[in-house]
């Protein structure tokens, strides 16, 4: 009885962190890659903390943090990713703004949230 105990905690214990180490679905990683490609070909600035940054350094430190959520499994959906990396600094809190040609700056989420929708639209 004890020996079936143990096994049924251990199978529990299995199933569980298969179930904690689930990535994001083909077709959130799509988006998700989508949303940075259309960032680094926006031509837009990136403001971070303060400080205005081209969309390739941008992209490039949102990959950072998009690499470190998934090790946490934090960001399995387009939306984690924009709420979680791409909105906001995780050290100051601060938002992060966009500012492309022609158009209004904007908060960062307002901005990916548009590319998501048109994503979407396009059929990505």
């Amino acid at each position: 009885m004890k020996h079936r105990i143990v096994l049924l905690a251990g199978l529990a214990l299995a199933a569980l962190s298969s179930v904690a180490t689930a990535a994001p679905s083909a077709a959130a990683q799509r988006e998700i890659s989508g949303l940075m490609q259309a960032l680094e070909r926006s031509g837009c600035r990136f403001q971070r903390n303060g400080s205005w940054y081209g969309a390739a350094e941008a992209k490039s430190h949102l990959q950072r943090k998009y690499d470190y959520l998934l090790k946490r499994n934090l960001a399995d959906t387009p939306e984690q990713f924009i709420e979680r990396a791409a909105s906001r600094s995780s050290i100051s809190g601060r938002a992060y703004r966009v500012a492309c040609p022609g158009a209004a700056e904007q908060d960062a989420s307002a901005w990916f949230q548009q590319q998501l929708r048109d994503l979407r639209a396009a059929g990505r």
